[in-house]
């Protein structure tokens, strides 16, 4: 049996993404800047993606900017948005949990002399509404913060940091990495106070390359890509007509019977949990609660390596990720888990398991099964 169990990193494409795909590939192929009927039928669909990806969110379509996924959304929102907006100070505020798509250009802004305040979170990786209130100035220009963390499934108070932004300071733009969000939960930015917000495609089975950034409706963004001026200028180059038509499907797809898709992940991690708790020595990061977010669960296995287990899961068909897939590749300490203070002993045994609303029970119970009969095992071999 196999059980993908990795869909933080990656989703199968759904049907109607792949079919749309292949169509645009091989008849619909016409560039959306040309002005005959195939360029004519080439726009309609990237419109109908705006469209429709635009619903999901109650945003206009206007408001939404495709892209090449999750990192160039994050990038566009915060080089974008604070090159087209120095006057509103120096000043940014974020966590230490942020995806290395933030996180990087937060250090980049800090070579540039803005000063950087990062909030603490707790051990589930919450971050302090208090603590925000007192971290937004006059000069803050910029607030990021993650909705779902990545890594160990926390979901922020997004709503409630935009109302605290918003009244400390109406000035400061509040940007939301969504993609680990977007097709999870009901986001509707505008009514909640989000600036702007980030989506990649490939977390929520359209293929990958291809995303895009809500940006509210009067908030200045400045490109940085330069061109023929497609997308109102926002970002130029020809279209990946393909990967948006194919995203806008699966975005649409995501929210049809939403709340049995979300009951249904619930369900998968409340099974998957009573699973790990049988286990010895394994410790779950994050939250446990109802607010956690239904796909994600983080372990930490006491005496067992990350890449140890991993490849072990590997050879019975279970794929998972240790930490994320973006740094999984990477020797770096992840900055999440000693973000929630794990113990040191464990920040280098958890992995991630990670679900969608096509993963079975029978996955969930053939890894839950395999991992009762590793654990005790590879303990042993690392004991001796």
């Amino acid at each position: 049996m196999q059980a993908y169990l990795d869909n933080s990193a990656t989703t199968r494409c759904c049907d109607r993404a792949k079919e749309r795909m292949i169509r645009l590939l091989t008849e619909d192929y016409g560039n959306p800047s040309s002005l005959h009927v195939m360029g004519k039928t080439a726009e309609d669909y990237v419109r109908e993606a705006r469209r429709k990806i635009a619903k999901t969110l109650k945003a206009e379509e206007k408001e939404i900017v495709f892209t090449s996924g999750g990192t160039e959304s994050n990038n566009m929102a915060l080089f974008g948005s604070l090159a087209a907006n120095p006057r509103n100070g120096k000043h940014i505020v974020t966590t230490p949990i942020e995806h290395a798509s933030v996180y990087a250009p937060i250090c980049c802004f800090k070579e540039q002399g803005y000063e950087i305040t990062y909030l603490d979170v707790d051990s589930e990786g919450k971050i302090s509404l208090s603590q925000l209130k007192d971290a937004v100035r006059e000069d803050t220009a910029l607030v990021s913060v993650m909705m779902v963390n990545n890594e160990i499934g926390t979901v922020e108070p997004v709503a409630a940091a935009a109302q605290v932004i918003k009244e400390k300071n109406p000035r400061t733009l509040f940007h939301v990495d969504a993609i680990q969000g977007y097709g999870k939960y009901r986001i509707y930015p505008k009514k909640t106070g989000i600036d702007l917000l980030s989506v990649s495609g490939h977390k929520i089975h359209a293929p990958k390359g291809v995303g895009f950034l809500y940006i509210k409706d009067k908030v200045k963004v400045k490109p940085f890509v330069y061109g023929g001026g497609q997308q109102n200028g926002m970002r130029s180059g020809t279209e990946n007509v393909c990967g948006i038509s194919a995203l806008g499907e699966a975005a649409e797809e995501a929210y049809e019977n939403f709340d049995q898709k979300a009951e249904h992940m619930a369900q998968l991690r409340k099974r998957f949990l009573c699973g790990m708790a049988e286990i010895p020595s394994v410790l779950v990061n994050g939250g446990r609660g109802a607010d956690a977010a239904p796909h994600i669960v983080s372990v930490s296995i006491e005496g067992v390596r990350s890449e140890v287990m991993l490849h072990a899961l590997e050879e019975k068909q279970i794929y998972v990720s240790a930490g994320s897939a973006c740094s999984s590749n990477k020797p770096a300490v992840s900055r999440t888990l000693t973000g929630i203070g794990l113990a040191a002993k464990y920040l280098d045994a958890t992995i991630r398991f990670s679900f969608c609303a096509y993963t079975t029970e029978e996955e969930i119970d053939y890894a839950v099964a395999v991992m009762k009969e590793l654990i005790p095992k590879l303990q042993k071999y690392t004991h001796h």
